[in-house]
């Protein structure tokens, strides 16, 4: 008799855990999330740390500490993010393993978010939600002005869609750097800044879950 397949299979990538197997091990796992402070506050797998993508650098003495005790799971929105950090973790000798589907496959298996407190009840937009409204909006205005004032402005657009297959061809995105540098994704004052998650992740103090 055939044995029916799992609803939810194992990820077969030795680096990379799914929802579902993250879970079971939360407890052991020193959790990383590369998101920007707002994404993070709008919502993070419990006991997740934060260190942004674009501050990883600094992070390092500090993570390689922490991979020291244990094994560091990294998390963004989607994995991509995750994906990323995880290589240039490992550009540096630091073994991580990344969650696949990131936070948004976490929350879809059903697993609770947790928040930081005193943040904001609406939850901010995803990064690559922002980048594809950026670059959308971009795209109609160089459209709209190029019909309607100078064929010129059309350049804009081509300039946004060049800046995406760029993008996609070199797995980065500059307008995400940009976009996460401003006021809003930066997040609210609730929880600890980066400094105090450092020390954290140094001294083995994981965030309570």
């Amino acid at each position: 008799m055939n044995t029916p397949p799992s609803p939810n299979p194992p990820s077969s990538n030795p680096l990379s855990l799914d929802a579902d197997q993250a879970r079971a091990r939360l407890a052991e796992l020193t959790v990383v999330d590369v998101r920007t402070p707002g994404e993070y506050a709008s919502g993070h797998v419990p006991g997740a740390l934060n260190v942004p993508l674009d501050r990883l650098g600094r992070a390092l003495p500090a993570l390689q500490a922490a991979a020291g005790r244990g094994e560091l799971l990294v998390v963004c929105q989607s994995g991509a993010r995750s994906e990323k950090a995880r290589a240039q973790l490992s550009a540096h000798g630091i073994r991580a393993l990344d969650l696949a589907g990131g936070t948004a496959g976490w929350a879809s298996r059903g697993h609770a978010l947790a928040r930081p407190e005193g943040a904001p009840a609406r939850a901010g937009w995803a990064m690559e939600r922002q980048v594809r409204l950026v670059a959308g909006s971009l795209v109609l205005i160089g459209l709209a002005l190029g019909l309607f004032a100078h064929p010129a402005w059309q350049l804009l657009s081509a300039g946004v869609a060049g800046g995406l297959v760029f993008s996609a061809l070199t797995n980065t995105c500059g307008m995400a750097v940009v976009l996460g540098r401003l006021p809003y994704n930066r997040g609210p004052a609730a929880g600890p800044g980066l400094d105090a998650t450092l020390e954290r992740l140094s001294r083995g103090q994981a965030d309570a879950r």
